[in-house]
């Protein structure tokens, strides 16, 4: 059953709407990568943040107040009328929520605890249920009063991928008819400094596959898209294959012949029908760390011999942790769309210094296009904590 994604609700560093987010993608546009104070103690450090007030959460839900859940309700604002529509068509029974997310409301609880330890009780307007992994969900099903099968998936870098993934089995097993899909994460200093204290954050912004590669900026976003049966208005895209593997070599390290991601990208493939010279982008996970980056570009440069346009949007995005997968599938999705009349790509942005020691890759710049003619198919991979590993294949559904 083909899976067709025909709606998209997007905020991130490079915009709060997928018009403005696709002009900034395709320009290359790295200004949302600001350095701040305040995030790690003693240092300032680049980060991707949406700038500006968010939409207020309404009263009737402010038990559910919290950072990530208004990032997610911009989203869901975006694409209000096609999900009306759906609700029209199929009934809020039949429209499902999966949600990746890895922060929730952390930030709002550590808020919360730290105003405890200082006078013995919780802020006014705290509630626990900002902090649990549900919560994106749970907000999205009360917002839009939907009673389908509503849940969150949390695999760190990999959940909001795994999202995708699940929302379609949802489909193929009848179980729904349209699902709410994506990922939210918000800047919190909770993960900044863990990351930190990996020693896996870069001072500078990050520089993905170079030879001075230093470590990863941290970002935040939300994606939502409207997964159907059905294809909605405009030119279809649809989510043609995905898959998933677990190595568990390291609690953080990846394996580092990059066995599993290649077998990711193999049962993507595999789940699509198609072969690697059928692809026509990929999207890299490429988070500008030593090992990563090594691993990846290893079994890339296996997968694809004859090579393959590839780039890493991090550097205009921050990893967005477990939003990063729907938000790099978002890209793929705005690289089909019809408003990219240019049929341009996501640059690959770097200081161009090949680091000597990977396999060397077939970099997307400003002149690379995509072809114009159907059918075609964007890979985008998502690499995780634990070995846990996804790719999916986004493209002109047949």
């Amino acid at each position: 059953m083909t899976a067709y994604l025909n709606a998209l609700g997007v905020i991130c560093a490079l915009g709060r709407d997928k018009h403005t987010v696709a002009r900034n993608l395709f320009a290359g546009d790295c200004s949302g990568v600001r350095v701040e104070a305040g995030w790690v103690a003693e240092r300032a450090l680049p980060v991707a943040s949406v700038s500006g007030a968010l939409a207020p959460i309404p009263a009737a839900l402010a038990a559910q107040g919290s950072r990530n859940n208004q990032l997610l309700l911009e989203a869901g604002l975006q694409i209000r009328t096609e999900i009306d529509q759906a609700i029209k068509i199929y009934g809020r029974a039949r429209i499902g929520i999966v949600l990746g997310t890895s922060t929730s409301g952390i930030d709002e609880a550590s808020s919360g605890i730290a105003h405890y330890l200082r006078e013995q009780r919780f802020p006014d307007g705290y509630d626990y249920q900002q902090q649990e992994l549900s919560a994106p969900a749970n907000f999205l099903a009360d917002w839009l009063d939907l009673s389908g099968p509503s849940y969150v998936i949390s695999t760190a870098c990999t959940s909001s991928a795994r999202a995708l993934m699940s929302a379609r089995r949802l489909l193929d097993l009848g179980l729904c008819d349209a699902v709410l899909c994506g990922g939210v994460d918000s800047l919190c200093k909770l993960t900044l400094n863990g990351f930190s204290a990996l020693e896996a954050v870069s001072s500078e912004r990050c520089n993905p596959f170079s030879v001075n590669r230093s470590g990863i900026n941290i970002g935040e976003a939300a994606v939502l898209f409207l997964m159907s049966k059905t294809p909605g208005e405009g030119t279809p895209i649809a989510l043609l294959g995905d898959g998933a593997s677990s190595d568990a070599h390291h609690i953080s390290a990846p394996e580092p012949s990059g066995r599993g991601a290649r077998q990711a990208m193999e049962k993507a493939l595999h789940c699509a029908g198609l072969e690697p010279s059928q692809i026509d982008y990929l999207n890299l996970h490429g988070t500008a760390t030593q090992h990563n980056d090594a691993m990846e570009s290893q079994a890339v440069a296996g997968l694809f011999p004859a090579g393959v346009p590839c780039s890493s949007t991090k550097p205009m995005t921050g990893h967005t942790l477990g939003a990063a997968g729907a938000l790099e599938a978002a890209f793929c999705w705005l690289s089909l769309s019809t408003q990219n009349t240019a049929q341009a790509l996501p640059p690959h942005v770097w200081d161009g210094q090949a680091d000597p020691q990977l396999p060397a890759l077939d970099w997307v710049n400003a002149n690379t296009r995509l072809n114009p003619t159907s059918p075609r198919r964007l890979m985008s991979n998502s690499f995780a904590f634990g070995g846990n590993n996804v790719s999916l294949i986004i493209g002109d559904a047949p």
